[in-house]
């Protein structure tokens, strides 16, 4: 019998429900343990999810009463840096990306003069060995 059969509510166990949702359960589930023979590794790995999840809603309740209870002009200068050192983040980044492009067209256009160069160099020597060579005109030779 398969617990993903089962009711989620049987599985998460009875005492849950009692309680409001930021206390402690008082009661461990059985199916909770890594050590019960009738779950197989898969339903472990999910039920270990769930706890996870709950723990980290029950945290978020924790964080938003707190807010709640915190007077809005606190919040608000909290949001208010923040927002300055996200603009600040978002600043740098910019200014980051603008350098590494300007950098690298730098680069390429280093590359481009170069390859220019080297062209001309080439063209130059070939050049060169056509007027070593002399007058090759049937002319010249054979008159």
């Amino acid at each position: 019998m398969s617990s993903f059969d089962e009711d989620p509510a049987a599985a998460a166990g009875t005492a849950s429900n009692d309680c409001a949702p930021s206390s402690p359960i008082p009661t461990e589930n059985p199916l909770l343990r890594a050590s019960n023979p009738l779950v197989s590794d898969l339903e472990q790995e999910v039920l270990d999810e769930y706890t996870r999840l709950l723990g980290n809603v029950n945290k978020l309740s924790e964080k938003l009463a707190g807010l709640a209870g915190d007077p809005t002009s606190l919040t608000l200068d909290g949001l208010r840096l923040l927002e300055r050192k996200t603009a600040t983040v978002c600043t740098l980044l910019k200014a980051s990306v603008y350098s590494i492009v300007l950098q690298q067209q730098m680069i390429n256009e280093s590359e481009e003069q170069q390859q220019q160069q080297q062209q001309r160099q080439y063209e130059e020597e070939q050049e060169e060995r056509f007027q070593d060579e002399g007058d090759v005109s049937l002319t010249g030779r054979y008159a």
